[in-house]
């Protein structure tokens, strides 16, 4: 089972490949393998590559089983159409499973928090970050958690998130007394983004954390396929391949022997987040309390759908069994549907945020159940090189496919006395970043804008008053995670007027 992971989980990267050409007998067993199942033109221009881009190529195609390939590629494609096809029943999850930051008893939440304070200082609690994608979509090139979003301090995602993890730590040691509280980091990076993410770290001096509690590893990889079921080459020495989604961080777990360290710190809860929510509580206190209490292995954040049409995938109960169901899955009839219990709220609304809470145990078990997590196709225009002719295409429409998984294909494997759920309040937890600057919905501005305001609020919440002589767009404060993770600790502020847009860094400013 561990070389089917490993087979699965495939380098992203080209480091340390020997320069020289494999023996001719080990390239014939491989050309062999590759004929056999189909798949041969990967050789198409093998004998005119130079001694390097040989090994190079080697390299690569000895970490893929082409036979598994296409299997994987038929199965995806078989499950798409079948899924078109299938009725579900679709039901709200049950009121064990769940619980809401709105409507719950302040003593409750009081009880989860200083829960998951203790736990934290026990060294019990990591957090791992899906951070593999490029700020593509945001006109930059570099890793979306290096992104400044506009901050008056300049801060980039990866940084505010590594702040909210030392300020954690501290309000564990002031609740404790207990000295030296670790939460590691683990860091999922893609290939393109890995060697950016790593510079990006050292060149800030890992914002303050200690180096060895931050562990940079790489999600694998999948070759990507043409319309046809052939691996396309993306050039003459190299095959196209594509990061093998957010799903692909369970075997990413494995292979880079991020379980075996968190088996030594001796984890017990972790926390996993994506890195474009400039919201995030980072090892929150309170879901981790939360999730222990329920002695769950998955829980999982939500918040409360902002309209019937808006384009969110649900957490709810399909065919019996906790899930993800994306919106476009929805009819019109059960998306307005009313909750009976509440009728002026959506019966459906519990809007996946991608913010989960996994115990340790359950990550004992990946290998059981990783092998058979589905591979969703999407379809994508890909530059490739014609293997028959060795002229470059550049694609103006899908011309293959990219073989990926979601983080959220296991809720279903498990049972639901093991799944939770908790609502938090969106304006707190969740501002994703997804477009260009401009497009005034989930891009750097809106972002902005909500962790200014989140400031302004905590700040009056002190009996603080704040004052703006600006536009609209500057009324906000911004206040450092370093001096308060959720709005505590900010009593200085009592009666002090403060001149919007500030920064609050520490105690004794007065910007």
């Amino acid at each position: 089972m561990s070389k089917l992971l490993e087979k699965l989980n495939l380098r992203s990267k080209d480091e340390d490949i020997p320069h020289h050409e494999p023996p001719e007998h080990e390239l014939n067993s491989l050309r062999e393998r590759y004929v056999k199942a189909g798949q041969g033109q990967v050789f198409a221009f093998y004998e005119g590559l130079s001694k390097t881009e040989k090994a190079s190529l080697y390299e690569r195609l000895t970490s893929i089983d082409p036979s598994q390939i296409n299997t994987i590629t038929e199965t995806a494609l078989k499950l798409s159409k079948d899924d078109s096809k299938k009725e579900v029943k679709l039901e709200p999850l049950p009121d064990s499973a769940t619980a809401s930051i709105l409507d719950s008893k302040p003593e409750d939440i009081e009880q989860w928090y200083n829960s998951g304070l203790d736990l934290i200082a026990k060294g019990q609690v990591a957090v791992v970050l899906m951070a593999g994608g490029q700020g593509t979509r945001l006109g930059s090139s570099a890793p979306k958690g290096c992104f400044n979003i506009g901050l008056p301090s300049q801060k980039s995602l990866f940084q505010i998130q590594a702040e909210r993890i030392w300020k954690v730590q501290q309000l564990a040691e002031k609740k404790t007394g207990k000295k030296n509280i670790v939460v590691p980091w683990y860091v999922m990076t893609s290939g393109p983004t890995r060697r950016p993410t790593e510079q990006f770290f050292e060149e800030n001096k890992y914002f303050g954390l200690a180096k060895d509690d931050i562990v940079i590893f790489e999600q694998g990889v999948l070759p990507c396929i043409s319309n046809e079921g052939k691996i396309l080459m993306e050039t003459k020495s190299k095959v196209a391949v594509a990061p093998d989604g957010n799903g692909g961080i369970y075997r990413a777990l494995l292979t880079s022997n991020v379980r075996t360290d968190m088996r030594k710190r001796g984890i017990v809860h972790i926390h996993a987040y994506c890195v474009d929510n400039c919201l995030v509580k980072v090892a929150d206190p309170v879901f981790l309390g939360f999730a222990a209490y329920k002695d769950v292995d998955i829980a999982t954040k939500v918040v409360r759908k902002r309209s019937a049409k808006e384009s969110v995938g649900l957490i709810l109960l399909k065919n019996g069994k906790p899930d993800v169901v994306e919106y476009s899955e929805i009819d019109d009839s059960a998306a307005e549907a009313k909750d009976p219990k509440q009728p002026d709220l959506l019966k459906f609304r519990a809007a996946n945020i991608v913010n989960h809470y996994y115990s340790f145990r359950f990550l004992e078990t990946i290998e059981e159940w990783a092998h058979k997590l589905p591979h969703h196709v999407a379809k994508k225009k890909i530059p490739c090189i014609d293997t028959e002719s060795g002229e470059i295409i550049k694609p103006d429409k899908p011309n293959g496919i990219k073989l990926e998984q979601f983080v959220f294909d296991v809720f279903p494997m498990i049972g639901l006395e093991k799944f939770a759920c908790i609502e938090v309040k969106r304006e707190e937890e969740f501002s994703p970043l997804k477009n260009a600057k401009g497009t005034g919905e989930d891009d750097p501005d809106t972002s902005k804008k909500d962790i200014l305001n989140q400031g302004k609020r905590w700040v009056q919440q002190c009996e603080g008053i704040v004052e703006s002589e600006g536009d609209l767009d500057d009324t906000g404060v911004e206040v450092s995670p370093l001096i308060s993770y959720g709005g505590e600790d900010l009593d200085f502020l009592k009666g002090r007027t403060i001149k919007a847009p500030a920064v609050i860094e520490k105690e004794d400013t007065g910007s």
